[in-house]
């Protein structure tokens, strides 16, 4: 991966907090302080998704929970990671497990080295993501640099850049963005996506080098997406809505705020209790609270495919809780328990059935309620529990965001929620 290799259409796989579906990306019309990203779903070969469609559901099923696992793993190690770029802060392996969305467009004023574009600097040592609290990168020989070693070898380290960024809205028009801070690489070894069109990360984190906060101004720090339903296990294609490009909101729309973590630039979200089917279970307030030692709390992540609920909660076991009041509603359904397709409950389906258990995650000031069907994932004769046990958060999944309009706003400091029917969100 060298972003230093030449400027002509670079690709990036981009990131709610490093976010994992592979797609490409064309654009189209957009308002004056908006921009919408169309989403072609990728099957090229290495991909998780390639030739997804010849395999059975369970074995789609197989993958993708492999997906979420990864996901949580990666996200698990950098949440205790020392925020700054320095070598081997991140004790992660890189693999190609994962799946991204990719956008493109062009970098710079010239088709060629970096050295050639007019538009081209280094970030110096005096600027506030090299020097001071909430520091990004170290200082060497005047300018801000990264060395970042990852467990299993591979390693990239190169300098902070910055960079005019164009954009291709609408047939020949172009949105430009000037002084985007980026990581320049000229030394990466053993990076999973070597060898293929992506140069690096398009982050829309709440982190200050991220472009969801680098281009906050022109987008009015928010961002939106409604993921279409994942018919037979298959992720689809979506759009991406920056500022005055999201659609305007319904009356019923939920608002809950944002809560800031010590160690990341998650969206954390304050988590008070959970119900199944109607049911609340007794959790306390504090069962889902960030924890002193890095664990704990709840985000959402649209990078993991299905949900996982915190294992580790203080005083008792949440996932173990929720997946007891699923099992006691389907035994008084007198369904069959079946082979796990690596869910922890599944179950024979009778013809017709669809009594399914919905989902309520109860957040501060608003309730996420998800319907049974887009709880579960169903097969004509069988259908599972899609949540996964959590190992060190509870993380709202991709899979349980189907048909909903998801709105990211960091400058209200809130998500804002409702359903939609996201076939028919097209530009």
């Amino acid at each position: 991966m060298s972003l230093s290799l030449g400027f002509l259409n670079a690709k990036l796989f981009f990131c709610l907090c490093v976010t994992f579906l592979k797609h490409h990306f064309t654009f189209s019309a957009s308002n004056p302080t908006g921009l919408t990203l169309r989403a072609v779903l990728d099957d090229s070969s290495g991909s998780p998704l390639y030739l997804i469609e010849n395999l059975t559901i369970a074995e789609r099923t197989e993958r993708l929970i492999k997906v979420t696992n990864a996901r949580a793993n990666y996200l698990s190690l950098v949440s205790n990671c020392d925020a700054r770029i320095h070598p081997d802060n991140i004790p992660m392996p890189i693999s190609r497990e994962g799946l991204f969305y990719v956008v493109e467009f062009a970098i710079g004023s010239q088709h060629h080295k970096m050295n050639a574009s007019a538009t081209y600097a280094r970030l110096p040592c005096d600027h506030p993501l090299c020097k001071g609290p909430g520091d990004r990168y170290t200082c060497f020989d005047g300018f801000c640099v990264y060395n970042v070693h990852y467990t299993g070898g591979a390693s990239t380290r190169g300098t902070a850049s910055m960079e005019t960024f164009h954009f291709s809205i609408y047939q020949s028009e172009i949105e430009s963005f000037k002084n985007v801070i980026f990581g320049c690489s000229d030394d990466s070894s053993d990076i999973f996506f070597k060898n293929t069109d992506i140069s690096g990360i398009f982050g829309l984190s709440m982190s200050p080098d991220s472009m969801m906060m680098q281009f906050s101004s022109f987008i009015h720090s928010r961002f939106s997406y409604c993921l279409v339903p994942f018919a037979d296990a298959i992720p689809r294609p979506l759009v991406l809505r920056f500022g005055e490009d999201i659609p305007q909101l319904p009356p019923d729309v939920r608002t809950t705020s944002f809560v800031q973590s010590p160690t990341n630039h998650f969206y954390y979200l304050e988590l008070w209790g959970i119900s199944v089917a109607g049911h609340r279970l007794p959790f306390s307030q504090s069962t889902f609270q960030y924890r002193a030692n890095g664990k704990g709390g709840c985000f959402i992540d649209s990078g993991a495919l299905f949900t996982q609920i915190d294992a580790g909660t203080v005083g008792i076991n949440a996932y173990a809780a929720v997946m007891q009041v699923f099992a006691s509603y389907y035994e008084s359904k007198s369904l069959r328990r079946t082979t796990s397709r690596g869910f922890e409950l599944c179950y024979e389906r009778p013809p017709n059935y669809d009594d399914f258990a919905s989902l309520t995650f109860h957040f501060n000031g608003a309730d996420y309620t998800v319907a049974g069907e887009y709880v579960n994932l169903i097969s004509p004769d069988i259908f599972c529990v899609a949540i996964i046990k959590g190992t060190y958060a509870t993380m709202l999944g991709a899979w349980q965001q189907q048909n909903k309009r998801l709105i990211y706003d960091v400058g209200m400091g809130a998500l804002q929620f409702a359903d939609e029917n996201c076939v028919n969100d097209i530009s």
